[in-house]
């Protein structure tokens, strides 16, 4: 299901706005945050660099794991907070990066993220502000917690 009609009508999440460069998804429960990345895994391309933005616990690895499932993964996704990174064998591959315990963007570089930009796949990447400019995105999602609902999320992504 790559479609976003589809998606709506069977009332995986609801979409806000949509321009050309932006969409901006309403989503109420972490299900349906999974159901926003699945379908951005229909829209990436290979090559993609995504950059997460949202406070710890936002919904930036239930995204990852529907984004993953989208790509064709099967097997449990989880958080690269300890490891940094996370690879996943899909088709075009995942890598998922967790810059949190990162001091500067210098030692993303020093764990090799240069290879990873080679190998035809995807990043996204938590934490992304850990970068200092240093990594050229070619898409932004923002992920905002609503007020008055602890379980909804409002998901921007931004073509860059």
């Amino acid at each position: 299901m790559n479609n976003l009609n589809e998606y709506i009508k069977d009332g995986k999440f609801s979409v806000l706005e949509k321009s050309d460069t932006a969409t901006k998804f309403l989503c109420r429960s972490e299900a349906q945050t999974e159901s926003v990345g699945e379908f951005f895994a229909s829209e990436a391309e290979r090559g993609a660099i995504v950059a997460f933005r949202g406070g710890m616990g936002a919904g930036k690895t239930a995204f990852v794991r529907g984004f993953a499932r989208g790509l064709g993964e099967k097997g449990r996704v989880t958080s690269p907070t300890y490891t940094i990174v996370n690879e996943y064998l899909t088709t075009p591959p995942l890598f998922h990066f967790d810059l949190y315990r990162l001091e500067s963007a210098d030692e993303l570089f020093e764990i090799g993220f240069d290879d990873y930009l080679t190998r035809g796949g995807i990043c996204m990447i938590e934490w992304s502000e850990n970068t200092e400019g240093e990594v050229a995105f070619s898409h932004y999602i923002d992920i905002k917690r609503v007020e008055d609902d602890e379980n909804a999320r409002i998901i921007t992504i931004t073509k860059a």
